[in-house]
């Protein structure tokens, strides 16, 4: 019964920058490992990163690593993924999920999902 809702996709040139957010209205989420994945048009989805129950321990996907960074707040109940310098290929539908404590890069270890937010790349 837990759901998810993710926040803050758009339209952005390349280079720009965005903040995506994941909560969780009534449910508390300091017990859950969060991760990000995309999904673009006729590609499989794929893993973005992940971080642990504590915020303790992040990990990223090559492709993203050095531009993403997710943070949590569990005082606000919120995970963030940073995305910064924002490049074409980055243009997707983006879902945040949850696991109990441990992170994983297979999404079908996470069983509550969000309905997802459009990042679209573009000039």
């Amino acid at each position: 019964q837990l759901q998810l809702v993710e926040s803050g996709g758009g339209l952005v040139q390349p280079g720009g920058s965005l903040r995506l957010s994941c909560a969780a209205p009534g449910f508390t989420l300091n017990l859950y490992a969060i991760g990000w994945f995309r999904q673009a048009p006729g590609k499989e989805r794929e893993g973005v990163s992940c971080i642990s129950s504590s915020g303790g321990s992040t990990n990223y996907a090559d492709s993203v690593k050095g531009r993403f960074t997710m943070s949590r707040d569990n005082a606000k109940n919120t995970v963030y993924l940073q995305m910064n310098n924002l490049k074409p290929e980055d243009t997707a539908v983006y879902y945040c999920a949850a696991r109990l404590l441990q992170c994983s890069t297979v999404h079908g270890a996470f069983s509550a999902w969000g309905q997802g937010t459009q990042v679209t790349v573009s000039s």
